[in-house]
């Protein structure tokens, strides 16, 4: 059996300028990146004509065993071009901390992949070391602002911001630094975020313009004075040679399925410490290029669907026509209790179990947020007809459909009755609305969160925390959208509790304003925005040869 990476390198590429002519670009809408990726121009997204239909895929509460979501997401959007639609797909862009941690690649798998995808999980066209650059340029701009005087009256023990870095590094996460007297800068605790959870990888994700880009980075709180005031990047005169640093990397990518279908793949924001979701400039553009667009958001329904939902969709006005919620059989009997290496034996106890996780995710969107629904079932060899059904009969019982997908191992083949469904879901009325209104208190919209969307009882805050939220709503911040930082592998703030808890309470640890980015950041659990590598990094495996073939990427 090949592995995602032989099955991406053995692909006959189209040149990307045959993928632009497809949805319809002109030489004078694309700059070239090679032969297979191009950068789009803003000006598309603003084209006259009607919008296509949009379309979430998510997933259950994430486990070992792997769901899919991604690979389901291209497997789909090819699907949708087999049945005669015209699709487009947009994805996130993937970080390189996963790539050298766990996961080792993050652009699909199988036959269900996006490509050059060796590119892809690596430098791509740099939006990630432009987003960094332009992140520790304004630390750099802080830091020299208060060794030459601090005119603005900085407090430096109140120092918001951190540098970043596209790297799992835990070492980075507490510092000091401007050590060494004189010359050398004013001595400070510091800190490092990996750059996709920076605010500025958020911004970029959510800005409409170079213009908009500007006045979100101007907006940066980095800090605040002696005296309590907040400190932006305005005031350090920063926000221009920020936004010059990102003029490039704002504008989206386009690449191909293994397929040939058009491929958007921009902004990569975790959803556990972020808000999840692919840059707004590349959904609007996809919108405007094809009938169907399908995209994704970060991790399970609870956090980067919420996020999708409360937060981009509320500040792009974007409506998605339907919602896919991914499903394995294996993951189900995880959260059932079934140890990871029992997962290839029949065991309908433990899925009977695990169930009630898929079966909130699903209800969130249906209940909570108005969208028409439908499951897919990736399947793998070792589910039995037996789990196979009780999963489709329990979807049933909720007035959802289940269909099965091997878009893994057949590509857009194995999605095309996936396609079919989502092309109904697509036809049918959609009453979509937001978890809570943003006008809410802070405290009122985290209460909403977490009772309707995690299932909890109630939210509990650290004094901290309460005194934060108290100054921030007196700064006038009060009225933002709010972002929870939490485990992914759990509707609670606890990643032991699987399946779908309940009579849980859910602890806010901090709080933060991301004010040019547009929300509040709930930070709970023992939640990092700096994580580490694990035992055995994916890195020991990744190799390049002499000809240049890299291996290992999955």
């Amino acid at each position: 059996m090949k592995s995602d990476i032989e099955i991406a390198q053995s692909a006959k590429l189209q040149p990307v300028s045959d993928i632009a002519g497809e949805v319809g670009l002109t030489e004078d809408d694309i700059e070239y990146y090679g032969r297979y990726k191009a950068k789009v121009s803003l000006d598309v997204m603003n084209r006259a004509g009607a919008d296509g239909k949009l379309i979430l895929v998510t997933a259950i509460t994430p486990t070992p065993a792997g769901e899919g979501k991604t690979t389901t997401t291209i497997g789909l959007a090819d699907g949708l071009r087999r049945i005669g639609k015209r699709a487009v797909v947009a994805l996130r862009e993937p970080s390189l901390g996963p790539v050298f941690g766990v996961k080792g690649g993050a652009a699909g798998g199988g036959y269900a992949q996006v490509v050059p995808m060796e590119d892809i999980n690596l430098h791509f066209t740099g939006d990630m070391h432009a987003i960094g650059a332009a992140a520790n340029l304004l630390a750099a701009m802080l830091d020299n602002h208060i060794f030459q005087g601090n005119a603005l009256g900085i407090d430096k023990d109140r120092i918001t911001w951190k540098r970043c870095v596209d790297m799992n590094d835990r070492q980075l996460r507490f510092i000091e630094d401007g050590l060494g007297g004189g010359k050398n800068g004013v001595p400070r605790k510091d800190g490092y975020e990996i750059t996709v959870a920076s605010e500025v990888m958020a911004i970029l994700c959510l800005a409409t313009s170079l213009a908009d880009l500007k006045e979100r980075l101007k907006r940066i709180v980095v800090g605040y004075t002696y005296d309590g005031k907040p400190v932006t990047a305005g005031d350090l005169k920063a926000a221009g040679a920020m936004c010059a640093l990102l003029k490039d990397a704002l504008k989206p990518n386009l690449v191909q399925t293994l397929e040939g279908t058009p491929a958007f793949v921009h902004g990569g924001p975790f959803a556990n410490i972020a808000h999840g979701c692919n840059s707004v400039v590349a959904t609007r553009t996809a919108l405007r290029l094809g009938d169907y667009v399908v995209t994704e958001a970060g991790f399970g329904a609870d956090l980067g669907a919420e996020k999708f939902l409360d937060i981009k969709c509320r500040c792009a006005g974007l409506k998605p026509a339907a919602c896919v919620v991914v499903a394995t059989v294996r993951a189900l009997k995880m959260h059932g209790g079934a140890a990871k290496a029992d997962l290839a034996r029949e065991d309908l106890a433990a899925l009977e179990a695990g169930l009630p996780n898929l079966l909130r995710h699903v209800r969130n969107m249906k209940e909570v947020y108005g969208l028409p629904t439908v499951v897919a079932l990736n399947r793998f060899p070792t589910d039995t007809d037996a789990e196979i059904a009780l999963v489709m009969q329990r979807c049933a019982e909720l007035g959802v459909e289940a269909v099965l997908s091997t878009v893994w191992a057949e590509g857009g083949k194995g999605g095309e009755a996936l396609a079919r469904a989502v092309a109904e879901l697509c036809e049918m009325p959609s009453d979509f609305r937001f978890c809570y209104d943003a006008a809410l208190p802070i405290k009122a919209k985290i209460a909403a969160i977490v009772k309707r969307v995690y299932g909890g009882d109630g939210v509990e805050y650290t004094p901290e925390a309460d005194a934060e939220i108290f100054r921030l709503e007196g700064l006038g911040f009060g009225k933002l959208p709010v972002c929870m930082a939490k485990t992914q592998y759990s509707f609670s703030d606890d990643a032991k509790k699987l399946g779908a808890p309940e009579h849980f309470i859910v602890t806010v640890r901090a709080v933060k304003v991301s004010a040019g980015a547009g929300f509040v950041v709930a930070f709970t659990g023992n939640i990092l925005t700096m994580p580490g590598l694990p035992p055995v990094p994916a890195a020991e495996k990744i190799d390049v040869d002499e000809n240049g073939v890299i291996s290992g990427l999955f």
